[in-house]
């Protein structure tokens, strides 16, 4: 599927330092549209899987050396993105593609909460350590166990338009009040909902519904709603919504740790217990937190869990270094009579089993470090993009130019290609339920559901590419 560019500026010359998941990923984004990528790693195999799967050069060698990025072609590269498995030597590819190669855009992935204090972040101004955005992937998890908790009922969400809206994942159950509803009833029933079913998932495929579609059970809906609507949409599907006032967080490294200062830092008292293997990260954990009750021993011990709390539980997050170890504590969990259990899962093959396993929800931290990578790339008018399975749709947020072929149509004039919805539209600064008749003007920011394939047509509709400057 090749994809086009719009707004005249040629394609960007782009090395991606790392070739593991997140440099992938990265790369096939980019690459898909039409840009000019070249992928560094020091294991020549990785760099093999990168040039046979994808269109990019590749280059084997270590990403900070001047003459690895030399042949990478860093002379006349607009954008490097560094994301190695070493924060050091994410941080010396960006001095050197820098001073060397003064090249304008760096990106760094940097994991190690010592370089993340904002005590230091005058660190990375381009007279010292040169980086234009620095991504931490523990923070980007740290949020989305956050949203995760916030929307317990679903099973993926997003927050869109300035938090003013969200995109809920919901899995259809047999006592859902509106199945083989057509949706375009549940307009004429819900008139004053702004909310909007995008996509469902039956029997394993993705699609963008019709009007006449109903919805059955054991589908999987994904609904953009106007924030204020969020618990109504939610009661609408048969979900209700608990509030989460224990929360047992198993794994006390960066990720646990992250979560449990943001369930301090709440309002609302939410009792919090860690659970952790490792002595002295357990002792870090305590000294670190204020109100947190923190537990030494095996998350997988059910006397420890027990002492935790488990049976009384809201919810559950396990978010250890080890995807099976988070699984299979989301499965005791469950089992102990937990409410909701959430894993954090890096490899994207065991998805599958989530749900044959009873587990409510997963984060997969390379997805988050991956769309919030591409978020500060695509700056240009797109304003956010998440991805949503494993990359089957995308849910794209941007501003409407005068140049777009929508500005000032209606959106029943609008030819969206069918695997297309608007989610919703903002008109300075209020969120509006899409209607036939609503007419599309310039500085609009209009949010749509696009199944892979077709989102080379929204970026045409919209007339935005990837654009840094």
């Amino acid at each position: 599927m090749q994809r086009v560019r719009l707004d005249g500026a040629g394609t960007m010359k782009v090395i991606i330092c790392g070739a593991g998941q997140v440099g992938w990923q990265i790369a096939r984004h980019l690459s898909g549209e039409l840009n000019d990528v070249t992928v560094v790693d020091s294991n020549a195999d990785l760099v093999r899987r990168a040039t046979e799967t994808l269109d990019v050069q590749g280059i084997a060698g270590f990403a900070s050396h001047p003459d690895v990025l030399d042949r990478a072609g860093a002379r006349d590269a607009d954008m490097i993105i560094a994301a190695t498995h070493s924060d050091e030597v994410n941080m010396v590819t960006c001095q050197v593609a820098h001073s060397v190669f003064s090249i304008n855009r760096k990106i760094a992935r940097l994991r190690s909460q010592a370089y993340l204090n904002p005590l230091y972040s005058d660190l990375y101004r381009r007279d010292h350590l040169p980086i234009d955005v620095v991504i931490s992937p523990e923070r980007e998890v740290a949020a989305a166990a956050m949203l995760r908790l916030s929307a317990p009922a679903a099973f993926d969400t997003e927050m869109f338009m300035d938090g003013k809206a969200q995109l809920l994942g919901i899995k259809i159950d047999d006592d859902c009040p509106i199945i083989n509803t057509p949706l375009r009833q549940l307009t004429d029933l819900f008139s004053t909902l702004r909310a909007v079913v995008v996509g469902l998932r039956r029997d394993g495929t993705l699609f963008a519904p019709e009007p006449g579609d109903q919805i059955f059970a054991g589908d999987d809906a994904y609904v953009f709603s106007h924030r204020d609507d969020v618990a109504r949409t939610l009661d609408i599907f048969g979900k209700t919504q608990k509030k989460q006032e224990r929360v047992v967080i198993v794994g006390g490294g960066n990720v646990g740790l992250a979560v449990a200062q943001e369930l301090e830092a709440k309002a609302g008292r939410v009792r919090t217990r860690i659970i952790e293997k490792n002595r002295a990260a357990a002792e870090l954990a305590a000294e670190a937190l204020e109100r947190t009750i923190v537990l030494h021993g095996d998350g997988l011990d059910s006397a420890l869990l027990a002492e935790a709390g488990i049976d009384r539980a809201d919810a559950m997050l396990a978010v250890t270094d080890d995807d099976r170890t988070n699984m299979l504590v989301a499965v005791r969990a469950k089992a102990e009579g937990c409410a909701m259990a959430i894993a954090l899962i890096n490899d994207p093959s065991l998805v599958p089993l989530m749900a044959p396993l009873g587990i409510d929800a997963y984060i997969n931290p390379r997805a988050t470090t991956v769309s919030s990578i591409l978020r500060h790339i695509r700056q240009g008018r797109v304003r956010n993009v998440y991805s949503i399975g494993d990359a089957e749709a995308e849910v794209i947020e941007a501003e409407v130019l005068s140049t777009s072929p929508m500005a000032g149509q209606r959106l029943r004039d609008i030819d969206f290609p069918e695997g297309v919805l608007v989610g919703a539209v903002m008109k300075k600064g209020e969120v509006l339920r899409p209607t036939a008749t609503l007419r599309i003007e310039e500085g609009d920011v209009v949010a749509m559901f696009a199944i892979a394939a077709d989102v080379p047509e929204v970026e045409r509709l919209m007339q935005v590419s990837i654009d840094f400057f």
